[in-house]
């Protein structure tokens, strides 16, 4: 059985956190392969960006890492305190636990400024959310990552993307990555998911002039 983290740092997005919850949920109960997704905080109590609260299952400090096969890590809002945690070093050295085990880490929307906050998008394309005049992108390419606005980007075992919309995309390629594409394609038609079209996968969050 594939088991896979998903760190939770206060302030979390319900919908970026549900997508890995659901679809590798579904894919437990259905799928070709079991899967045992943990959800992982550094405290007792976590309030989400839009005020729902909630328990992990389980605490970072009584975790061990290695028995986990991959990370996955929602996003967050600055308001609600979501950097506090996700840049403290407790959570980013989860983060170079898995990367440098070589192990996928799939992030959605901001959380891969805790991936270039950690020190592994040295050199490796990666993307987060964007706006014109934000300070997103800038800080990603601060942190070394060559900044490539497309919705869902891949590196190696790096996968980074750019808001909540994406966070299924992102979910599906972890499936597909810890079983099989013929898993995830049929996970997909059970939970009524449509395959996203080539340009939705190519298209910028700002417009190139």
């Amino acid at each position: 059985m594939k088991r896979v983290l998903m760190l939770l740092a206060n302030g979390v997005e319900p919908l970026e956190m549900a997508a890995f919850t659901d679809v590798l949920g579904w894919a437990n109960l259905v799928g070709d392969e079991k899967l045992d997704v943990v959800d992982v905080g550094l405290q007792p109590k976590i309030t989400t960006t839009f005020g729902l609260s909630l328990s992990p299952s389980q605490l970072l400090k009584d975790v061990d890492l290695s028995s986990f096969d991959a990370l996955a890590i929602p996003g967050g809002f600055e308001p609600s305190g979501f950097y506090e945690e996700a840049l403290s070093e407790e959570f980013l050295a989860v983060i170079r636990h898995f990367a440098l085990a070589n192990k996928v880490v799939a992030s959605v929307c901001v959380s891969s400024i805790c991936l270039g906050a950690a020190g592994v998008l040295k050199g490796k394309n990666a993307t987060t959310y964007h706006q014109i005049g934000g300070k997103r992108k800038q800080q990603l390419v601060e942190s070394g990552a060559v900044f490539v606005d497309r919705p869902v980007v891949i590196d190696g075992n790096l996968i980074t993307s750019t808001g909540p919309g994406t966070a299924i995309e992102v979910a599906f390629e972890l499936l597909q990555r810890l079983t099989s594409k013929a898993n995830a394609d049929k996970l997909r038609v059970i939970m009524r998911i449509p395959t996203p079209s080539q340009e939705w996968y190519t298209t910028p969050q700002v417009a190139e002039n």
